[in-house]
């Protein structure tokens, strides 16, 4: 058993190599969330909640909802984009939107609204 994962570890980290170190291996039971990156410009954060909202239920979004505050673009936005990330099993393409979403393994759900973690 212990060689089958020495040659497993072997084989993730050639893929590693051969990525340019770009290749990110996670475990679908390490919580993580997506999120916009603070750099996102304005546009692509309505494009991204619009496009996230047209496929998941976003109702938290919604004024008298636990996540409508801050009532701002970035903050609806990454947690639009971490409804549908987490409904679409976690991969990191799932998080890409355009490279204007983020994979972080720090919660970052505050005060009421807590950001879902899992196939919901």
């Amino acid at each position: 058993m212990e060689r089958l994962s020495m040659n497993l570890s072997s084989y993730v980290l050639l893929l590693y190599l051969i990525s340019g170190g770009g290749m990110v291996v996670r475990s679908q039971s390490e919580k993580t969330w997506c999120v916009a990156k603070p750099s996102t410009d304005e546009v692509a954060l309505v494009d991204n909640i619009s496009y996230a909202c047209s496929i998941v239920d976003c109702t938290i979004l919604q004024e008298g909802h636990s996540c409508f505050y801050p009532n701002n673009n970035i903050s609806h936005a990454s947690i639009a984009m971490n409804l549908y990330f987490q409904s679409r099993g976690r991969n990191n393409w799932n998080c890409d939107f355009k490279n204007s979403g983020l994979i972080v393994s720090t919660d970052p759900s505050f005060g009421g609204c807590i950001y879902p973690f899992g196939n919901y």
